[in-house]
């Protein structure tokens, strides 16, 4: 294919599909530029399409960027995942599957990563950052097989949520070797995050086995014929 058609190809695209093309030329400035009009003018002009065009791809600028990179980067884990079958996998083994893989795709770019987590930390794109957050979430318990419509659809999604970011956050900064502080972090958050399941599920069962008095209230009120 010459370099003509493949810039004919590329400007054919919707705005919708110029989107992960974008994301990907970014990547090369990103660490440098930062998510700037700066980076998304460059991968513009690698593109062979013009600096407005990209613009409008990205209307609210750097946190649409972000948004759109870690929507890439969940669609690559969604891919991974299902291919390793986590249903079938404990618990555990499924959450630590889960985050591992997400750090680990995102290896190659790290800093890209460091300079989103700056953009999503500003105050103003605190309610942005959540619904992210949630998205990660929610596609990491989908391919782990998750099907809870109660309550518990949101605090699974709650929870490894924070597992997630926090450790991120380790990741970020970990320099050593193989990572094993990071692993480490993520084991032990794991692990609290399991007993803390264990316990509640006790309580849970103890009140249910103890004497309720809105129950005797309502036999009071309402004495069985």
């Amino acid at each position: 294919m010459t370099e003509f058609t493949d810039e004919l190809a590329i400007g054919d695209l919707t705005l919708d599909e110029l989107r992960p093309v974008l994301v990907d030329a970014l990547l090369n400035h990103v660490p440098f530029d930062g998510w700037t009009q700066a980076a998304l003018s460059r991968a513009a002009e690698d593109l062979g399409i013009p600096a407005d065009r990209a613009s409008l791809v990205f209307p609210g600028g750097g946190i649409d960027m972000v948004d759109a990179f870690i929507a890439r980067l969940d669609e690559q884990m969604t891919a991974q995942l299902d291919a390793l079958g986590l249903p079938s996998m404990k618990i555990r083994d499924r959450i630590r599957t889960a985050v591992r893989v997400r750090l680990e795709l995102s290896a190659p770019h790290r800093e890209s990563i460091r300079r989103a987590v700056s953009i999503l930390g500003m105050p103003q794109n605190a309610a942005r950052l959540a619904q992210i957050l949630w998205r990660t979430a929610d596609a990491m318990w989908r391919a782990a097989g998750d099907t809870a419509t109660d309550y518990n659809y949101y605090t699974k999604r709650l929870t490894l949520g924070g597992i997630y970011s926090s450790t991120l956050l380790v990741w970020l900064d970990d320099q050593s070797e193989g990572l094993a502080d990071t692993w480490g972090f993520l084991d032990r958050r794991i692990d609290g995050v399991m007993r803390f399941e264990k316990s509640k599920a006790q309580l849970q069962k103890l009140c249910a086995n103890r004497p309720s008095l809105s129950r005797f209230l309502g036999r009071l009120r309402y004495p069985a014929a």
